[in-house]
């Protein structure tokens, strides 16, 4: 029992005579944390929903589109919410506009992109 006593009045005396770091230098590891997270994950996130946000807006009438269940079409109409895509000659759907994925000629591949030229 004695020893564990001694211990700790060694290691009082030590902080006592400020030996040790100030007392901010705790935080830096804290602050080097929230940095390799905010670049490495936080940025690329938050650009990534702005590429996004910008795309849905700049939607139009005529531009071929993937949705996210693989679909390719042509929009026929739009609103704030939906987005009426003309599938073949005689299909047309309604899907929500969160739900585009992007433009039919950047994700198509190659074969999509040669089927949805010709006309």
């Amino acid at each position: 029992m004695s020893l564990f006593l001694n211990s700790a009045y060694a290691q009082e005396a030590a902080t006592a005579t400020g030996s040790g770091a100030p007392g901010w230098m705790g935080f830096v590891p804290f602050v080097l944390m929230f940095l390799v997270f905010y670049f490495l994950i936080i940025r690329p996130q938050a650009r990534k929903q702005k590429d996004t946000r910008d795309f849905l807006t700049s939607l139009k009438k005529g531009d071929q589109v993937l949705t996210a269940g693989g679909i390719f079409g042509t929009i026929i109409g739009i609103t704030d919410r939906f987005v009426d895509l003309k599938v073949s000659e005689n299909t047309k759907i309604k899907v929500l506009k969160s739900h585009v994925a992007g433009s039919a000629e950047e994700k198509a591949p190659p074969v999509a992109k040669k089927a949805t030229t010709k006309k």
